[in-house]
């Protein structure tokens, strides 16, 4: 019995060591996980907190603007507010989505196109009743940091936020020049993406109707940019197959290319009515594109 009882102090020595040391390297572990989770929630914060949109100031940068033309300047004032803030919301809501390009793709390179559309027709608008400012188009591109809704927030005016009517006697012409080829649907909508889907856009050239022969130039000019973009588009959709998530294709490819279409039909519209015509109605209907099987 006196020899039993060293051997069981030794074997309980042992037990309580090894006891202590999985605690201690459960303590060491926890620690370790718990500054990482603090330092990721740290870079997470700091993530949110610099993923906000940030625009380049308009109203600084227009000239005096006349008094016929300010409740349209403002409208479309409003409307530079309110397209920030709705990127801001897309972005909010887009976290962790899409590749590395998603954010340009799905959400900056949609806004600077609904941005030039909108400072065309403050361009426009100032044209009628003065000298038409020049470089605004240089305002449309936006980026990520610093306040959401930086550059319109003050400069928003007073007028409605409801989008102004695009019926104006000037307008940019598209840099791409062409020799009027009509943007296709179903079978000119381009290669396919070797998954069997190609993009399909509805017929424009169709539906423009009588084009005054002044304006005919400008007008085959942009329907061979609607042509051009589809083709951008369906070389997009092949280069990216299985990038994102389920609405990839959507945000990053489709709805880019809708606003793009949208502002070119809405040149369109405005070199048919500097002439005197009666601009086609309902063309903007035919912006939106959809994924056909090839």
């Amino acid at each position: 019995m006196s020899r039993g009882l060293p051997l069981l102090h030794r074997r309980r020595v042992m037990v309580v060591g090894a006891i202590g040391g999985v605690t201690c390297a459960a303590v060491a572990v926890g620690a370790a996980m718990a500054g990482q989770d603090g330092s990721g929630a740290s870079n997470n914060a700091s993530t949110k907190a610099a993923s906000t949109i940030s625009c380049p100031d308009v109203t600084g940068s227009l000239p005096e603007i006349p008094a016929k033309a300010k409740a349209e300047v403002d409208r479309n004032l409003v409307l530079l507010q309110t397209q920030i803030e709705e990127a801001n919301k897309r972005l909010a809501s887009s976290v962790g989505q899409g590749g590395p390009n998603f954010v340009q793709n799905a959400i900056l390179g949609p806004l600077a196109d609904k941005r030039k559309s909108t400072l065309d027709r403050i361009a426009i608008s100032i044209g009628r009743q003065a000298e038409k400012p020049q470089g605004l188009d240089a305002l449309a591109e936006c980026s990520l940091g610093g306040a959401a809704g930086a550059g319109e927030g003050s400069d928003a005016g007073s007028g409605g936020a409801a989008e102004p009517s695009a019926s104006a006697p000037a307008t940019a012409e598209p840099t791409d020049p062409g020799s009027g080829a009509e943007d296709g649907a179903g079978s000119d909508a381009g290669a396919g993406t070797g998954t069997g889907q190609s993009i399909s856009c509805p017929d424009v050239a169709s539906k423009v109707g009588a084009v005054p022969a002044k304006a005919q130039a400008e007008v085959d000019r942009n329907l061979t940019l609607l042509q051009t973009q589809i083709d951008e588009a369906n070389k997009r959709l092949a280069s990216s197959v299985g990038q994102g998530g389920p609405n990839f294709v959507q945000n990053a490819i489709l709805g880019p290319l809708e606003g793009k279409r949208a502002s070119t039909i809405d040149r369109i519209r405005i070199s048919i009515s500097r002439q005197g015509a009666t601009a086609p109605s309902g063309l903007d209907a035919l912006a939106g594109c959809s994924l056909a099987s090839g």
